[in-house]
């Protein structure tokens, strides 16, 4: 039998965002959102930094009779790196109807706005009749205005974030904040 490998030593992380305050910017993000979902709505979640954030955002809005059909896009850009490779790859398609229906497309952080802005045009290429997008977070300079993401729960420091589905190198997606690494 092999002797187990040794863990390395977590680093230090700066919490950004407590458990209890996140989850109060999904509650108020939700409270936003729900007017603007009537009728036939699909959430889309990015897979795999959004898994958390679309899973709390989607009780926060069932707590407000929103119920959205949901499905997931996986995209890669990053792959294991901190920063973008400046691809945008489809690893895996939305597996539902999209003509004619809204579609609100779900992110962990908005940064340089290629991903998002991505997963818009492939949604309207299938014939989306509208687009929403949401981000957990975006950074200090990420694009604003119309090209911009539509709704955010907060302004995130121009730092490298973990926790709550956002990792370094697939490391710490399981903490229940946001922190930040240097």
């Amino acid at each position: 039998m092999q002797a187990p490998t040794p863990l390395a030593p977590m680093p230090k992380i700066d919490v950004i965002l407590s458990e209890t305050d996140l989850m109060a910017r999904v509650d108020d993000l939700a409270e936003r959102l729900a007017p603007r979902l009537a009728g036939d709505w699909t959430a889309v979640s990015i897979l795999i930094g959004a898994t958390p954030f679309t899973s709390d955002l989607m009780k926060a809005l069932a707590r407000r009779d929103v119920h959205p059909v949901l499905d997931v896009l996986w995209l890669e850009s990053y792959r294991d790196a901190r920063e973008s490779s400046g691809r945008v790859v489809v690893r895996a398609d939305v597996s539902r109807p999209v003509e004619g229906r809204g579609m609100l497309l779900i992110d962990d952080v908005f940064d340089t706005g290629r991903t998002l802005g991505f997963a818009k045009q492939h949604l309207i290429a299938k014939g989306a009749r509208e687009v929403l997008t949401v981000a957990l977070t975006q950074k200090p300079w990420a694009p604003r205005g119309p090209d911009g993401v539509d709704y955010c729960a907060f302004d995130a420091p121009g730092r490298f974030l973990v926790g709550y589905g956002m990792d370094d190198a697939g490391l710490y997606r399981g903490l229940p904040y946001i922190g930040a690494l240097d």
